[in-house]
């Protein structure tokens, strides 16, 4: 018989947290003790967000990545998503005070038009158009196009972010355009497989806003 366990809402998440460090070496193999902290904060927020443990042999850091993130956010740069739903997920409490704003465009009616007339996907539009807007981190979840777009930008000199946080999930891409990611030489937070999605993205940028 299976018996709920009575909690404060206040205190859910820091017994989830208490639970997943509780667990964390028997179920991935590592141990906590010997992970960076701040790049375990952000794999516990995961873990959390995902009840996965998988991703903590799966998320991979650029050794800048979360100063990068910390600073751009200090400096009142914004975050850019692919998707509404990452949008929304993102802590604006937390961003507010330093200045720095949530954009998404993707669903913008003149991104659907634009994106007919030069070809591309709503997302590669989207990400292209939000970029004009002060953008200190890049958070892709989704849309292996928009992590691709995001690349391709940089090495073309375009755009110059301070952290591109590239998890898409799916089938057609999503691995690839990860492995492409991790041999970037500037600062990444990415995963290797096929996993991923929105829910990840939005973890990691709330851990990051929560180590300031």
């Amino acid at each position: 018989m299976h018996r709920i366990t009575k909690i404060e809402p206040l205190k859910i998440e820091a017994e989830s947290f208490r639970i997943i460090e509780k667990e964390f070496d028997e179920r991935t193999g590592l141990t906590a003790d010997e992970i960076n902290p701040d790049e375990f904060a952000v794999i516990r927020r995961v873990i959390h967000a995902t009840g996965d443990f998988s991703f903590a042999n799966r998320i991979r850091f650029h050794p800048d990545a979360i100063q990068a993130g910390l600073d751009a956010i200090r400096s009142g740069k914004n975050i850019l998503t692919d998707v509404n739903m990452a949008a929304a997920g993102i802590s604006r409490n937390l961003l507010a005070p330093y200045g720095g704003k949530i954009i998404c465009r993707v669903a913008d009616p003149e991104i659907a038009k634009i994106a007919v007339e030069k070809g591309l996907t709503r997302s590669q539009t989207a990400i292209e158009t939000g970029m004009r807007d002060n953008v200190g981190i890049i958070a892709i979840g989704n849309a292996p196009t928009a992590l691709i777009t995001v690349m391709n930008l940089i090495a073309a000199g375009t755009i110059t972010p301070d952290l591109i946080i590239g998890v898409p999930v799916g089938f057609v891409n999503a691995e690839e355009s990860k492995e492409i990611l991790l041999e970037k030489t500037y600062p990444y937070i990415s995963c290797t497989g096929r996993k991923g999605g929105t829910t990840v993205s939005v973890a990691i940028v709330n851990a990051i806003l929560r180590l300031l």
